[in-house]
This record gives structure tokens, C-alpha cells and sequence, in this order.
């Protein structure tokens, strides 16, 4: 953040401004959102802080953002918690790397005993929130589910899939895949392998190669945005019949495959409306407001096959965000 930006938006929010410029800065970041997520390397993530950025600006309050390194970097995570507490944040928006690791929650209920946290797309099982934004998880996978389970009905011929997702204890991959098979349950469509990762490109890539490999002959690939963004382009120099692709969220990538055939379908949760209503819920938080339960959009199952593909709105090719 420089000096010139830090002296606006502290008169902007009617901060007093100190002469000096690091003074200046400090006085700025006072009663900011700090925002800590996995990373921003998913695109998905990139649509989230989109949204954080565009409903922080309207609401004329800084944002201090921040990307842990991966859903394995527990200890920077915490570590950033830290620094959301020294910085003076008037409250945290945690995009947590794992639903109930014992030293993640310790650090939020330090955290939280200072300011507000609220828990963002991921779930968190934490007792002292003021407040969750995102969807159930379960609810994304059993829309998949649900889809493949429609297309083939028990009794119909016998499809296999092959599944690529996410850290086997992150706070959305495990809730997904358990929706995922639930509304499999009694239809004609198994499993046949199941491989996890931390969610980026080249981690996803890696497994989606793995399941070709190892699966040759399966008749859907279910995967991660970024495991359906690297199988659309193995696609392409694929000799052999290839799997019929179905994204577990929606990115930039996915939409593009779903609007020209190559993705038969996806659930939509909407990442750039959770990351507004994250910062109008962090807003209330620091006024005294906690929310009860889970908050955010309606899910919608996006289908390749003509009207039901619907609006998707996600961040701009350009985006650029401002990350500590």
C-alpha cells in the first residue's frame, strides 16, 4: 500500500492522518478486514477476492490480503493470523486450510478474542466465529451427483468416473465428496478412482494424469476446476477416446469449456457474490453483529446443454490484486 493511497483512505473512513508515512500507513491499516486464504493461484479463489476487493471498495474500507502458500501451509497460516492481530485489524476473513486442525483452532481463538473471525468458503469448526460465508460443500458435490445419477439411472448401463479433488483434510474437499457419493447412491455410475491434492494447476495435472493413466477406460472425469482446466488440455493430444468432463466449482476455464462443449456441467456457487457478502458480514462483525450459521448464495447446477448454462459472472482476465 503506498503513502499517497494509505492518506486517502484514511480520511476517506475519517481516520486521523499522521504526518509521517509510516505513521500514516499504520493509522490506514487501523480497523482493516484482514483477509488470509489458501492461495490465489485457483481461479476460483481469484473470483472470491474479486468480490472482497469490489465490495470493500464501495464500502470505502481497506483490505489486508493475504495467501498462506497452499493448503499444506498450516504454520504460515497461523503465523498470519498473528499479523492480522499486530496489524490492528478491526476484523479476519479466514479462508481456513483445514476444518479442525487443533493448532488452526488454538490461533483463531487467540485471534478471535481480539477481533471478529469469520470463516470464507472453507468450513471451519471453530466455536467462536462471528459468522461463516460460503455453501455446504456436500451440497456442490451432491449436485454432481445428482446430474450423473439422472443421466444414468439404476438399471441403465454401468458408467465408471474417475475423481479428482481436493487435501484429504481440507474444510471443503471431504464434505464435497461425500455429497458426490451420496447422490451416486443406487444409480448405475461408481467411483473407479479417486486421487487428492493440494488445488492447483500442476498439482491437479499431476492426478488427473494419474487416473488416464491408471483408468483408462472410464466415461467421466469429476475434478477440480484446475484438474478440468489440464484435462481440457490433455484433451487436445489425447489419442483414444477421452472422458466426459464435469467441474466440482466453476473458474474462468470451466466456464469457457462449458460454454463450447467441452465440460458437460458444474455447480455454481457464485465465488464474487461470497466475497462481497464477506466483507459487508466482516463490516457488521466489527459493529457488534455476528451471524449465526451459514451465509451465502443458492447453488446452481450449470448444464453445457443450451439455456441452463445461465449467467456466470467471475473476476476479470486482468485482475490484479493487491496481496500483503
Amino acid at each position: 500500500m503506498g503513502r499517497a493511497y494509505a492518506l486517502a483512505l484514511a480520511a476517506a473512513i475519517g481516520l486521523c492522518v499522521a504526518p509521517q508515512g509510516g505513521s500514516a500507513e499504520a493509522v490506514a491499516r487501523q480497523g482493516a478486514i484482514c483477509i488470509v486464504v489458501p492461495h490465489f493461484k485457483d481461479e476460483y479463489w481469484l473470483s472470491v477476492g474479486f468480490g472482497l476487493r469490489e465490495e470493500a471498495r464501495a464500502a470505502g474500507v481497506a483490505l489486508m490480503i493475504h495467501e498462506s502458500g497452499g493448503y499444506h501451509a498450516l504454520d504460515r497460516q497461523v503465523a498470519l493470523l498473528e499479523t492480522c492481530r499486530s496489524a490492528g485489524a478491526g476484523a479476519v476473513l479466514l479462508g481456513a486450510v483445514s476444518a479442525d486442525d487443533p493448532v488452526l483452532l488454538d490461533a483463531v481463538s487467540r485471534t478471535a478474542a481480539d477481533m471478529p473471525v469469520l470463516a470464507l468458503v472453507n468450513e471451519l469448526r471453530a466455536p467462536n466465529l462471528a459468522g461463516a460465508i460460503g455453501v455446504d460443500w456436500r451440497d456442490m458435490g451432491r449436485a454432481v451427483g445428482d446430474f450423473l445419477a439422472g443421466r444414468h439411472p439404476a438399471g441403465s448401463a454401468p458408467v465408471t468416473v474417475g475423481f479428482v479433488t481436493g487435501p484429504k483434510d481440507s474444510g471443503w474437499s471431504p464434505l464435497l465428496e461425500g455429497g458426490l457419493r451420496a447422490g451416486l447412491d443406487g444409480s448405475a455410475v461408481e467411483i473407479a478412482i479417486t486421487r487428492h491434492a493440494d488445488s492447483g494447476l500442476r498439482e491437479q495435472l499431476r492426478e488427473v494424469e494419474h487416473v488416464l493413466s491408471h483408468a483408462p477406460t472410464i466415461d467421466y472425469l469429476v475434478g477440480t476446476a484446475p484438474a478440468i482446466e489440464g484435462a481440457m488440455g490433455l484433451a487436445a493430444r489425447y489419442d483414444g477416446a477421452f472422458p466426459r468432463l464435469i467441474a466440482t466449482y466453476v473458474s474462468h476455464s470451466v466456464r469457457r469449456g462449458l460454454r463450447n462443449g467441452q465440460v458437460a456441467a458444474v455447480p455454481f456457487d457464485d465465488p464474487v457474490a461470497q466475497g462481497r457478502l464477506g466483507v459487508r458480514m466482516a463490516l457488521q462483525a466489527m459493529q457488534g453483529h455476528h451471524n449465526e450459521g451459514m451465509h451465502g448464495p443458492a447453488i446452481r447446477l450449470l448444464s453445457a446443454e443450451g439455456a441452463r448454462t445461465g449467467p456466470i459472472t467471475l473476476s476479470p482476465a486482468d485482475l490484479q490484486l493487491d496481496i500483503e
